[in-house]
């Protein structure tokens, strides 16, 4: 390598801890950071310091006042964060509607949602918000060995779970399905949020378990979880079904054979989201709402036996 490209590495490097050391200067003089309202701008505000500063190691860099910095607003921001989602679960914990969280996930699609911000499977701020709330264990027990045509276990992103509350309007009349439901993050925030019947699915026993655990953390009474494999499960009492694509094949045309047999008795919703979107809009017997999009929350009506 020449003298010269040695000179602009350096000077590259220079310029990016001139940017770290900016960002960390200007998190810890923004006093506001702390304030309860601020719940969003904290959360951003630690990616980003996971983002410029997630590597740091005081022994590693050698630098150990920017560790400590470092630490100190982490644990600052994170006591904050904590003491509002403990507010948060004892309102859920009363019962009745979860005022604060519905206003933090309300708030924020006045704020900044689009038609075009909806699409995407990627994770934000919110995802966040919920995980403190609900405080899931992570399985303690070896995962399940999938079948061939199940499919890794992946949460619903929060904005396609508000996407699909707007969607289908679920009320205290209904029984919502989510098929293939792992840790339960859509049964369990359908149930705070709308007081609906709320069933997940699920093969892997150690995620019903994590989920079980924080429901009854939660005192919510309309949410429930079995082990099972849904090609073997109750359909009977579901007005609305959910699948984040979670198996694909035969598995899942077994699955939607099953939905159908249950739409001949009565009307039913089927919501979808990824890529067994475009499966399920090859059923002729449900009419999307919308253009079926793999990248947003499509809901299906049932149509009336001819």
């Amino acid at each position: 390598m020449t003298t010269i490209g040695c000179a602009e590495l350096r000077e590259n490097e220079i310029e990016c801890d001139q940017d770290r050391y900016a960002v960390l200067g200007s998190l810890e003089g923004n006093s506001s950071l702390l304030e309860p309202g601020h719940l969003r701008e904290r959360l951003i505000a630690l990616d980003d310091l996971d983002a410029e500063w997630g590597d740091i190691d005081s022994k590693a860099c050698g630098d150990l006042r920017s560790y400590e910095r470092v630490q100190a607003l982490r644990t600052r921001f994170e006591a904050a964060n904590a003491e509002l989602y403990e507010t948060m679960r004892l309102e859920i914990v009363g019962g009745g509607r979860p005022r604060a969280l519905c206003q933090w996930l309300q708030g924020s699609e006045i704020q900044d949602e689009s038609q075009i911000s909806l699409r995407g499977l990627g994770f934000d701020w919110r995802d966040e918000l919920l995980s403190g709330v609900l405080q899931l264990r992570e399985p303690d027990e070896p995962g399940l060995q999938l079948l061939p045509e199940m499919v890794p276990y992946q949460p619903t992103p929060v904005r396609h779970m508000l996407d699909l509350l707007a969607a289908t309007a679920l009320s205290e009349e209904d029984v919502f399905v989510d098929l293939g439901s792992g840790m339960g993050h859509v049964p369990l925030l359908i149930s705070m949020v709308t007081g609906a019947q709320c069933l997940g699915i699920e093969v892997q026993a150690a995620c019903v378990a994590s989920a079980r655990e924080c429901a009854e953390s939660l005192q919510l009474r309309s949410v429930r979880f079995i082990a099972q494999n849904a090609r073997e499960a109750d359909f009977s009492s579901g007005t609305v079904f959910y699948l984040y694509s979670p198996f694909r094949g035969s598995m899942l045309t077994g699955v939607l054979s099953l939905l159908r047999r249950e739409s001949l008795g009565r009307a039913i919703k089927v919501c979808s989201l990824g890529p067994c979107t475009r499966i399920i809009a090859n059923e002729r017997w449900l009419t999307p709402r919308a253009q079926p999009d793999a990248g947003r929350v499509t809901v299906f009506d049932s149509r009336r036996p001819d």
